[in-house]
């Protein structure tokens, strides 16, 4: 399917690794030009090496108050217009509650709701000029909550209610806004448990996926390809008529309407 993206211009964050890298992949086989943001040079270098189309690097701390000017300045000055911003950016720390600390609360909430906050404020006079569309990438936790998540599942349960609120106001300016929740993914975070889990149980990495997979009552985790295809659908012209729309990519680990 042609998605109508050929010389659209993209920001994505959290673009050095896993989904986000996957993310600007896909949209760059469609022929979008490419705003790749996140901590990581290195990784972002490899990222932009491995696309097709032109791409722009920048290294920066979303949490930092003036980086979402800061990339849009950089978005524009390079392309001259912002078509699509893809909000993907920001790991949050699981635990025990009565043992998570301020520090990490803050360290969750600043990087994936107000570093994307912030870069649909900066973006939105943009994307409305061109009629543009945002996809924030969440997570299911923030749908079903649980007790070694209540960082991550309050963050995405914000960013979803935050992609409402937008596409409400989207409908007025043009601008689409939807959000998909990934369900668990393979990851280098979740890789890294697999391999954890292997280890305790004396298994191969593929069995311990399979057993860890089976406990969350799935038939296995996800790629992040698969994730970014959906993304990426979202964002173009194809799905013109989603707007405010949540879309587990989950296997069906969720349950819940």
């Amino acid at each position: 399917m042609d998605l109508q993206l050929q010389g659209k211009v993209a920001i994505i964050t959290g673009a050095s690794r896993g989904i986000g890298a996957a993310i600007a992949q896909t949209l760059a086989a469609e022929g979008v030009k490419l705003v790749l943001a996140a901590r990581s040079r290195p990784h972002l270098e490899q990222v932009a090496a491995s696309c097709s189309t032109e791409s722009l690097v920048q290294d920066i701390d979303l949490q930092d108050a003036k980086a979402a000017e800061t990339v849009v300045a950089a978005a524009l000055s390079r392309f001259g217009t912002i078509d699509l911003l893809i909000n993907n950016a920001g790991a949050t720390k699981r635990g025990d509650f009565l043992r998570l600390s301020d520090n990490d609360w803050d360290d969750g909430f600043g990087l994936k709701f107000f570093g994307a906050m912030r870069l649909c404020r900066a973006a939105w006079p943009h994307l409305k000029a061109s009629r543009g569309s945002i996809v924030n990438v969440a997570g299911i936790g923030g749908r079903t909550g649980s007790g070694d998540f209540t960082i991550g599942g309050s963050v995405n349960a914000a960013l979803l209610n935050f992609t409402k609120a937008l596409a409400d106001r989207g409908v007025a300016d043009g601008v689409r806004v939807n959000a998909v929740n990934p369900g668990s993914t393979l990851t280098e975070r979740l890789q890294t448990r697999v391999r954890s889990l292997a280890n305790e149980q004396s298994i191969d990495e593929a069995e311990a996926a399979r057993r860890m997979a089976q406990s969350y009552r799935i038939a296995r985790f996800a790629t992040p390809e698969e994730v970014a295809r959906v993304v990426a659908f979202l964002a173009s012209p194809v799905a013109d008529y989603c707007q405010g729309a949540i879309v587990d990519v989950d296997g069906g680990q969720t349950r819940t309407l």
